[in-house]
């Protein structure tokens, strides 16, 4: 391949990245819990071929693998302090990094601030893409509780079983989403959706949402 081929290799290949990126699927999931988030998350990946990034398993991740990033978020952790938005935003970029062929992204438990989310914002335009939607499942609290304590039955975690930690749950899940919504009701990407009815129910509520733009 002579140098002038080489370059229209580069060009054409640069081009159906960029066309590929910024018509990713990137979804911002939401829901209290016992909302059926996990569930739900399984449905919108088999049917759109989107990967589930989870802060949770990506700090575990790191840190189990001792990588510089998993070394840095356990110094803060040890020490009882919270982690860097810094940090959690690298180790976000690098798993991104990873799935280069991915048709799009649920980010689940993440952002949780507004400053993440302004953040995942400029990591994502920086790839030619941005976050199309979030979409946070709306469920009466007395209905979650009922959720959570069936759970408890069936799963065995303790944590679901407890009124007063159910409870904590969810308040603290309001007071972290809503700036965080605001920021989405801001650039019109907020949808709620009535996370009360079935699975199939619930989820072809989402699929009606997504596929007004996917």
């Amino acid at each position: 391949m002579n140098p002038k081929q080489w370059w229209l290799f580069r060009i054409f290949a640069l081009f159906r990245k960029e066309k590929r990126q910024k018509h990713m699927l990137n979804i911002v999931l939401f829901g209290p819990p016992g909302a059926g988030k996990g569930t739900q998350s399984e449905n919108l990946i088999t049917k759109y071929g989107l990967a589930h990034l989870s802060t949770g398993d990506i700090f575990r991740a790191n840190i189990k693998g001792e990588t510089d990033l998993g070394k840095l978020a356990k110094s803060y952790m040890d020490k009882g302090e919270l982690v860097p938005d810094s940090v959690t935003i690298q180790m976000l970029e690098s798993e991104v990094n990873k799935r280069e062929d991915a048709k799009g992204f649920i980010f689940d438990g993440f952002p949780r601030t507004s400053a993440q989310a302004a953040a995942l914002d400029a990591f994502l335009t920086s790839r030619g893409t941005s976050i199309t939607y979030m979409l946070a499942l709306e469920v009466p609290e007395d209905q979650l509780r009922d959720r959570l304590k069936h759970r408890a039955e069936t799963s065995g975690r303790a944590d679901d079983a407890n009124p007063e930690v159910i409870q904590n749950r969810i308040d603290v899940y309001n007071r972290e989403t809503a700036p965080v919504a605001g920021f989405y009701r801001d650039q019109d990407k907020y949808q709620g959706i009535n996370g009360v009815g079935s699975i199939e129910e619930i989820a072809e509520r989402l699929f009606a949402t997504i596929d007004q733009v996917a």
